[in-house]
């Protein structure tokens, strides 16, 4: 192996290497029901399994995380009670093509259930990324291809690996399968500005073949670096602007947040969190003083599914339909953060232990962040009569990872508010995914790219695409038996209660099953959804709530009857609500590597369940549509989209009325 192979394998394996990360585990004393399993658990989990014959060397464990016990139990828990403790495993075996999973109760070292999931591929496992390198790379036709193009130094080539989606081909069924693409690295630290474009190999990671070639013609492979490391800009844009002046975050007291375990307390806000492989940082039992009580808000809140489809039809790219959580574990993705760059200088770095294919653990350091950040004005109010101005500085508090799925980066931001808030911040940067166009000059083609994308630099063109996320919110407002309640705000028409043609009302409507709970925003009613407790009143007899509040979303462009929008079910609506089943987790369902679609919400939700006064969790669908601009390029400025839970009638007044100047 030469020197650029040894480093573009190093650097694959950086990438990949994050794959299967457990959950976040601060300390291995346990002290409640919800904390992640240790590293000792996770080889427990796997060895219990290789002794009672389920599982051998050649097994692959996809996953090793914690087996959540049932809802009442957590509720019931008192510190210093007995609770289960169980892992949930996905185990793969690769000569048979079967996909099992289990749950092991980790106390009395048994194997609880095991089951084969007929036709299920777990997500992508680092060792099919070494196949795909290994395969692709000795592949006759792909060198044939590359020769085309002007490239004989195959390690220079980084080959990237792509969910292969499922569209009905016969000669992919029942194949574990890889769509790999190829970019030109050379020297360059930025592959994506060097797409080999019309090249793709389909990979039978089993059988380790190429089951298929796919190359559309050749297009000259773009030759301009666009390194984004200091040096390289300087070099190619001239002297850096002048740094500005220092800016320093400084808590001479220390923070004002506690960490007890996996627990946080902050500002009247307590809740817990863990990494969980698939779905990120996930938030538990998240409750908010008053009066001396803690009241419930959230139960469990997470990144249920996420998907982005490209909307380029050609044959190198109708494929191109990342479900980034259910294909490639978002989760597991965790990057180190870098102190004063991707969390400030007074956050606190957290550790992550995360399991190997073979079942081992391994610790993975500085993956989440927490820390307080300045919260602009929280309130104010000036009277001229009295010459009064009371104003308060607002302070926010920030749980925080970034994950790394191939060109693009994701960070999700869970925000607490002091006026009893919670946000979620989604975070989209990273490069974006490119095609090889005619260079400028070629005298052929639009110059401004073809219609399904833009140039950004020359000979490139970055395809239109969109990005949605849907969150499971598994609300427990003062308790577990709630409504939803949407709103619309109406014009009332000209008449006797409307003299003077101002007047609108808001019209509250109870969602009462699950089909009629399927909804779209609607910006000309201001549509919102309101999640109440109808038999919890505030002093002003008032059903005590929190309101969904929506921020940017878009519509799916891809046609219904489309591989994606079947397969991704969960962005045919804004927002579901279903009742708290334990085993409904995933929006796409648990298995979508490769799934023919129907499974998650669209498949519930058929049974129409009654919703009133019922422990209800809601799941909200937001996306982005990404028409990419030259100043997305070489790497996309942060684009934040998201939601907040604010509090309605929770409270009788200004919660953060009592924060001190």
């Amino acid at each position: 192996m030469n020197v650029d192979e040894r480093r573009s394998g190093l650097l694959l394996a950086m990438v990949w290497l994050a794959f299967q990360f457990t959950a976040l585990a601060q300390t291995t004393n346990f002290a409640h029901p919800l904390d992640p399993l240790s590293k000792d658990e996770i080889a427990l989990a796997a060895k219990v399994l290789k002794d009672a014959g389920r599982a051998t060397a050649a097994s692959r464990f996809q996953t090793i995380a914690l087996n959540e016990p049932p809802k009442s139990e957590v509720l019931d828990f008192k510190p210093g009670d007995a609770f289960r403790r169980e892992a949930f495993v996905i185990v793969y075996e690769r000569a048979a093509n079967k996909t099992f999973d289990s749950v092991v109760d980790l106390r009395s070292q048994t194997v609880k259930t095991w089951r084969e999931v007929p036709g299920a591929q777990p997500s992508f496992m680092l060792e099919d990324i070494f196949i795909v390198q290994t395969v692709v790379r000795s592949n006759p036709e792909w060198q044939a291809a590359m020769r085309k193009r002007g490239i004989t130094e195959f390690s220079k080539v980084q080959v990237e690996p792509w969910p292969a989606g499922n569209y009905g081909f016969k000669d992919e069924e029942g194949i574990r399968l890889i769509r790999a693409l190829s970019y030109y690295r050379g020297e360059s630290k930025m592959p994506y500005a060097h797409p080999v474009e019309g090249v793709v190999a389909v990979v039978d990671l089993n059988k380790k073949r190429v089951l298929k070639l796919i190359d559309t013609g050749v297009v000259p492979v773009p030759k301009a670096d666009f390194d984004i490391d200091e040096k390289s800009v300087e070099q190619r844009l001239g002297k850096l602007r002048e740094a500005p002046k220092p800016l320093s975050i400084v808590q001479p007291n220390g923070a004002s947040f506690e960490i007890r375990g996996n627990e946080i307390r902050w500002q009247k806000w307590r809740f817990r969190y863990a990494l969980h492989p698939r779905e990120g940082v996930v938030l538990y039992t998240v409750g908010y003083e008053d009066g001396g009580k803690v009241r419930s808000v959230l139960y469990r809140g997470s990144l249920s599914e996420m998907v982005v489809p490209y909307g380029d039809p050609s044959e190198s790219w109708f494929f191109r339909n990342a479900f980034d959580e259910g294909e490639a574990m978002v989760g597991s993705l965790a990057l180190p953060l870098v102190e004063r760059t991707d969390v400030p200088e007074n956050a606190v770095l957290m550790n992550a232990v995360r399991s190997s294919e073979s079942g081992s653990a391994i610790e993975s350091k500085n993956v989440i962040g927490l820390y307080e950040r300045d919260g602009g004005v929280l309130w104010k109010h000036a009277d001229y009569l009295t010459n009064t101005n009371e104003s308060r500085r607002g302070r926010q508090l920030v749980l925080t990872y970034f994950a790394n799925v191939g060109n693009y980066e994701y960070g999700f931001n869970w925000v607490f508010h002091q006026d009893g808030a919670l946000e979620m911040e989604a975070m989209l940067t990273g490069v974006m995914s490119t095609k090889g166009v005619l260079p400028i000059n070629s005298g052929h083609g639009n110059h401004n790219g073809n219609m399904f994308g833009h140039l950004v630099a020359d000979g490139v063109e970055a395809v239109h695409h969109q990005h949605f996320f849907n969150f499971r919110l598994d609300l427990d407002v003062d308790g577990t038996a709630n409504t939803v309640v949407e709103q619309n705000t109406e014009a009332l028409p000209p008449g006797k209660t409307n003299p003077y043609n101002n007047a609108f009302v808001m019209k509250n409507v109870p969602l009462k099953t699950e089909l009629t709970a399927q909804r779209q925003l609607n910006l000309a009613t201001h549509r919102r959804w309101l999640v109440v407790n109808p038999n919890q009143k505030n002093s002003l007899g008032q059903p005590t709530g929190f309101l969904l509040s929506t921020g940017e979303n878009s519509v799916p462009l891809a046609a219904i009857n489309s591989s994606v929008r079947r397969r991704a079910g969960f962005v045919n609506s804004h927002l579901w609500v279903t009742p708290q089943t334990a085993d409904e987790m995933y929006a796409a369902g648990l298995y979508i590597n490769q799934s023919k679609g129907g499974e998650g919400l669209p498949a519930w939700t058929k049974r129409n369940r009654p919703l009133e006064n019922k422990d209800v969790v809601v799941w909200y669908t937001f996306g982005v549509t990404h028409i990419p601009r030259p100043e997305d390029w070489p790497v996309m400025p942060v684009h934040k989209a998201g939601f907040k839970l604010m509090p309605v009638g929770f409270f009788t007044q200004n919660p953060a009325l009592d924060v001190p100047k």
